[in-house]
This record gives C-alpha cells, structure tokens and sequence, in this order.
C-alpha cells in the first residue's frame, strides 16, 4: 500500500510539471496583486499561521504551508488567475529542476548505509587524523557523511563507536559526540547533494556547483567551531560511555564486509566534483570549448548522481543485497525523498506567489533601508524556520522561498543567500528536534545536557559558517 501511495504522489507530482508551463504562460504578465498593504499584511499572516499551525497545533508543515497559501490566494485583492498560474508554475517549475536529483540523492543514502560504506569512510577519518585526535576525526567524519547521508542515521550507525571510543580515551561522551553531532547537521543543511540545500538552491535559481564549492568552505569552518564547543564543553557534562553500546559491534571490525577506501568515497565524492568541476570550468573555459560542451552534460545533477548512485550500487556484495537493492533500497529512498519533494515543490509556489506582488520589493527595500547587512536577512528567516519547526530542510528551503523573490532588490547573490539561510538553519537544535532527540536519547543525556552539548554545537557551528559566508560576500567571492 506504501508503495502505491507513493506512486500516486509522484503522478501528481508529474502532471504538475507538465501543467506548469502552460498555465504560466496563460497569466505570465498578470501581477498576482498591485496593493501593497493588503498584500504586506497578507504575507506577515501567512507566515504567522504557517509557524502556528506547526508549533501550536503540530500539523504536519506540508498542511501547514499549503493552507496558508491557498488562503492567500482567497484574499479580494488577488487576482486568482495569476495566483493559479503563479503557484503551478513555482511547484512544477521547482521539482522540474531538481525532483529527480533528490530522489537519487535518497538512494544514494541508503546504499551507503546498506553496504558498509558509512563504516569505511569513519575508519578511514580515525586513522588520517589519528588515534590522540578522536573527537576531530569523527566531526570531519561528519562533515563528509551529512553530504549524502541523513544526520539521524548516520548518528546512529556511528553511535556505538562513539561510546567506545569514549570509553577507550576516559572521557565524557560528549567530547566525542559533539562535533560529531553538529557537523552532521552542518553539511545536511548547506552542501547538496544532500535534499535541503539541493532543494534551496533550485528555489532560488542558485548555482548548485558553486554552492556546493562555498558551502564545503562555510561548513569546514562550522565543523571547526562545532568540534572545539565539543571539547569546551564536553567536561563540563558528566554523561559517560554507557556500558549498553559499548558491548554492541561498532562495525569497524569487519572490514570484510567493508568497499574499499575508494569506492567508499566515490558515490559521495564523484557527483561532487563533476557538478562543482562544471561550475568552475563555466568560469574558466571560453564557449565551445569541447571539455566544458563534456562536463556541461556530466556535470549535470540529474547524471552526476546516476553516477554516484552506480558508483555506489558497485559496492553491493552477496545475493541477498543484490536482490534488495533492485526494489527496497529504491522504494526506502523515495518514501525518505516524498515529504522533501512536497515541501520544496510548495516552497517553490510561495516564492513565485509572492514574486508577483509588491510585498517583495516592500520587505527587501525595508531591510536595505535599516543598514542591516542585507546577507542578514535569510540567515534570520533560516533561524525561524528551524527553531519553530525543528526542521534543518524546512528552515533552508524557507528562507529560501521567501528571499528568492528579493534578490535583485537586496543586492546579494543567490548563492550567498542559499548559504547564509542554510547557516541560520541549524541554529538552534532543541527539544522540538527529532535529530536532538536521536542524539540525545542514544547518548543518555538529559535535556538539558542535549541543549548545552548538541544545541550548543549547532548554535555554535551555524555562527562559524555563517561568519564565514558573509567573509566571502564581503570580499566578493561569493
């Protein structure tokens, strides 16, 4: 029944796109509304009952952004035409462009985890850093792995080994799970492949290559920041090793069962450097040029990831994973890539939505006035989204629809804005969270000790990436 569900999602999803153009084009110079106050007050409370509905009344955020939204679109100064066309068109142009790209990205996740992959590549962290250097080699472990992999999961694959490396060194768990922790989230919220940034990047007409290339800068300093709160404060929370997870395999033994190094970090890594590669060789290469005419296709998403996902598929060993990978590591990917595809397809409506009325140019015009940083503001709108909604994706690919529409106005770049609400997005994690409830429970921490430790590393690595992002604005890299 899951699985018919979810075809009959991605049928819609599909008829969307296809209806997307047409029904543009129908309403393409018709405004969505011309008054400004009307339409002002309309998105302040669109934004309001979007963050009510979730927080107060806990509905699930893909109700809560589409009720809002229809309800604006109700309002007697809106022209329902180009409401119509505005919305279709924002949905089905968005998943357009990046729908299939997710969906990969999910099964790539789940290959990696099913073949061992994930173990490889911590093994490999540990013995580049060292072994005197732990709590470092599992944050960078992190950084790699919340590229392509969900944060909760791979927290709690590397859970066991987490606690016996505590255990070996006789130091609190949080000194080795912090920066873990918050790196995981880091990369899961600013560099695609992984479904938010991917998402966010595709709402806001960004440049995924150059994103992913400034993103693994932010985030590196993010991880930094994150692995040094963990150290800071890691003493100070007297949570030991439990004797539960230590006595558990940490999967790092069987290295039998293990891909290679290589192979390990291929499916990530590959698909990384064809589509940042492309975006480089875009700056570099004149027009023509036949290497830029090769990277152009294979530095394209939708391929990059095909090959990331076959390059990952080769790991698989044994006749009863071969048989599993051809129906259900496909069909966990993309139950695990629905929500996410709802969501940005809805993100994408409201962007193209409030593109069409004054508010943009409203809003946008107010914060140049204040002197405020303009890179400020999606940083803002991502700590929003993420602290009432407990979501890293729901906090990225919000700033993102809300301040694609401003762009031109606010004078920063889409990449610069993608990146500095995909920092504000991990700040902070606490108890409305799942993934701090993942983290926390596994570490047999209290609440409040999760707040201090995990929020902590969040807070703390979202400000290091994004004083990192507005460093690169600021001298006009980004």
């Amino acid at each position: 029944m899951k699985s018919k569900s979810l075809l009959k999602i991605m049928a819609i999803m599909i008829l969307l796109t296809m209806l997307a153009s047409p029904l543009a084009l129908a309403a393409e110079e018709t405004p969505v509304s011309t008054s400004p106050m009307a339409t002002l007050f309309a998105f302040i409370g669109v934004i309001v009952l979007l963050l009510v509905l979730i927080s107060k009344f806990d509905w699930h955020v893909m109700l809560a952004l589409l009720v809002p939204l229809l309800l604006f679109g109700a309002l007697p100064s809106v022209n329902i035409e180009a409401f119509k066309a505005a919305f279709v068109k924002g949905f089905g142009g968005t998943l357009g462009e990046i729908g299939v790209v997710i969906a990969l990205g999910c099964i790539i996740a789940e290959a990696l985890k099913e073949t061992n992959a994930v173990q490889r590549i911590t093994l490999t962290m540990t013995k580049l850093v060292g072994k005197n250097k732990m709590p470092l080699a599992l944050a960078f472990t992190g950084f790699i792995l919340g590229i392509a992999v969900f944060s909760d999961v791979a927290y709690i694959i590397l859970n066991p080994l987490v606690h016996s490396l505590a255990e070996a060194a006789g130091v609190p768990l949080a000194v080795m799970s912090t920066g873990l922790v918050g790196a995981l989230q880091l990369t899961h919220a600013l560099v695609p492949p992984t479904p938010g940034p991917l998402a966010a990047a595709a709402v806001m007409g960004a440049d995924i290559g150059l994103v992913i290339l400034f993103g693994a800068v932010a985030c590196f300093f993010g991880t930094l920041g994150a692995w040094a709160w963990g150290l800071f404060i890691g003493k100070k929370i007297d949570v030991m090793p439990s004797k539960e997870y230590t006595g558990e395999s940490t999967g790092l033994e069987d290295t039998e069962n293990m891909p290679g190094t290589a192979n390990a970090f291929m499916p990530i890594l590959i698909p990384v450097l064809l589509i940042a590669g492309t975006s480089v060789a875009k700056l570099v290469l004149p027009a023509g040029n036949m290497l830029l005419q090769i990277l152009n296709y294979l530095g394209w998403p939708v391929v990059a990831l095909t090959i990331g996902l076959w390059l990952a598929y080769s790991n698989v060993k044994g006749k009863e994973a071969k048989n599993a990978s051809k129906q259900e590591w496909v069909k966990t990917g993309l139950q695990n890539s629905a929500m996410i595809l709802i969501v940005t397809g809805l993100g994408g409506s409201l962007s193209h939505v409030l593109r069409g009325t004054p508010v943009v140019d409203t809003i946008a015009n107010g914060v140049v006035n204040t002197g405020l940083p303009p890179i400020f503001l999606p940083f803002i709108i991502g700590i929003i989204g993420n602290t009432i909604t407990g979501s890293t994706t729901v906090g990225v690919i919000t700033a993102g629809s809300l301040v694609a529409p401003m762009l031109g106005t606010l004078g920063i770049s889409a990449e610069a804005a993608m990146l500095a609400g995909g920092s504000g997005a991990v700040i902070i994690k606490y108890v409305n969270s799942s993934y701090f409830w993942v983290c926390t429970s596994l570490s047999e921490m209290e609440a409040s000790q999760g707040i201090k430790a995990y929020g902590g590393a969040t807070f703390v690595g979202g400000i290091c990436s994004f004083l990192a992002v507005w460093a690169m604005t600021g001298l006009g890299i980004l």
